[in-house]
């Protein structure tokens, strides 16, 4: 008889992040800090602080339009602020709407919070001596590593994933970050074992419902980006 697959649960260290705040680690080179793919990155990470609230019940989405189901604080200063920015809004927004609001917003903050916790630094220098960069290396790469391990036993490995990671995959796929976290992978195989994962009964239906509309609205953002990166390169 067959065993079932062994179940990925997210560890503690990775607890500490936030999705919004995974997937920005996993953007970060580990030595110069330069972001790779931050037109795709940005929205993921506001799609991301949408999910979050969805799993802790504080959001819902319905015909595409977010409502908030409870306002308490959760105590993570990116999510209660983008909390805040829902609850505040007289009439509902939809995904795609929420995910264009936070994205800005929702990135600093995340970054701020890695550099906080002591995951990356923050490095200013000059290019050509004149003009400011920042940069954010890796400090500690304890939670960096337990995300991607995580993701290896589901994606790779056929592990059953946690809410979380079913979560983090599904905002991967939707935004098209494979190859941020399978770099070396083989594509075709990595696109499908993620479709799978986003597509299975891994949750309660009402989040299940949060992400798919959060993993809609990406491919939509995503696929605009793409075409004018092409049109303008």
């Amino acid at each position: 008889m067959a065993l079932p697959p062994a179940t990925a649960t997210e560890t503690s260290e990775a607890a500490s992040a936030t999705l919004g705040e995974q997937l920005l680690l996993l953007s970060l080179d580990d030595e110069s800090g330069t972001a790779a793919e931050p037109a795709k990155v940005a929205p993921a990470v506001a799609a991301a602080a949408l999910v979050e609230l969805a799993l802790a019940r504080r959001i819902d989405v319905t015909d595409d339009m977010v409502t908030v189901v409870d306002a308490t604080p959760l105590g993570e200063p990116a999510l209660d602020a983008a909390l805040d920015a829902v609850v505040g809004r007289q009439e509902p927004g939809g995904t795609k709407d929420w995910i264009h609001r936070l994205r800005t917003d929702a990135v600093a903050r995340a970054r701020a919070s890695l550099i906080a916790k002591g995951l990356v630094r923050e490095e200013k220098k000059k290019v050509l001596g004149l003009f400011p960069v920042r940069r954010y290396p890796e400090a500690d790469g304890s939670v960096e590593a337990a995300v991607r391990q995580r993701l290896d036993a589901v994606v790779l490995s056929g592990a059953a994933p946690d809410e979380r990671t079913a979560s983090l995959v599904a905002l991967l796929h939707g935004a098209k970050l494979h190859r941020l976290a399978f770099a070396d992978a083989d594509a075709r195989r990595v696109e499908a074992a993620m479709e799978s994962v986003s597509q299975d009964r891994w949750s309660a239906a009402a989040v299940r419902h949060v992400v798919k509309a959060a993993e809609d609205a990406l491919t939509a953002i995503i696929a605009v980006v793409v075409t004018t990166t092409v049109v303008t390169s």
